[in-house]
């Protein structure tokens, strides 16, 4: 029982934090700051998560685990590279509009004077999209007898440029 206490505090501080990121543009989010918005003390944080980056690391794993899981179940109902491709991509368009923080997270906005493993971190998560998109198109070569007059890596960059730049737009728009 008291393990169930413990996760249901360490997602409640998750989700005040993705609060804190999603109204409070700009500023930089302090552990005193999400210690009040939680109605805990600083030290009760540190019982859940030995540090911020800790907790940003959890918010970015539930990013990764919340939207690769949903992109394999496009992969699986999905049959042609064009609707795999503009599934990946409104889900990504769709779940950051839905969270916002989680956006700011997702574009570096609240990582400035973070540790460098967190914008590492971002990095991979967009490696590892553009490594399904270009799957996706390398697979539309054989199985579609797509031609496209770029390279699949190319294509899947410029998908991924998009994501990103509408992300960027999405988060100075506040």
């Amino acid at each position: 029982m008291p393990s169930k206490n413990k996760t249901t505090r360490k997602d409640q501080i998750l989700r005040s934090l993705a609060r804190l990121l999603e109204t409070s543009p700009g500023t930089r989010i302090t552990t005193a700051s999400l210690a009040s918005h939680v109605g805990v003390s600083e030290a009760a944080l540190y019982r859940h998560f030995p540090s911020k980056t800790k907790m940003f690391d959890d918010l970015i794993t539930f990013i990764e685990e919340t939207l690769f899981s949903r992109i394999s179940r496009v992969l699986k109902e999905e049959q042609s590279a064009s609707a795999r491709c503009y599934k990946i991509l409104t889900l990504v368009l769709t779940f950051c509009e839905t969270n916002p923080g989680l956006t700011r997270l997702l574009t570096g906005d609240v990582l400035a004077g973070e540790t460098e493993s967190l914008r590492n971190r971002v990095s991979r998560f967009y490696d590892r999209i553009e490594s399904q998109l270009k799957q996706v198109l390398r697979e539309a070569q054989i199985k579609e007898n797509l031609r496209p007059t770029a390279s699949p890596a190319a294509v899947a960059k410029l998908l991924l440029a998009s994501i990103e730049g509408r992300l960027s737009q999405f988060v100075r728009s506040e």
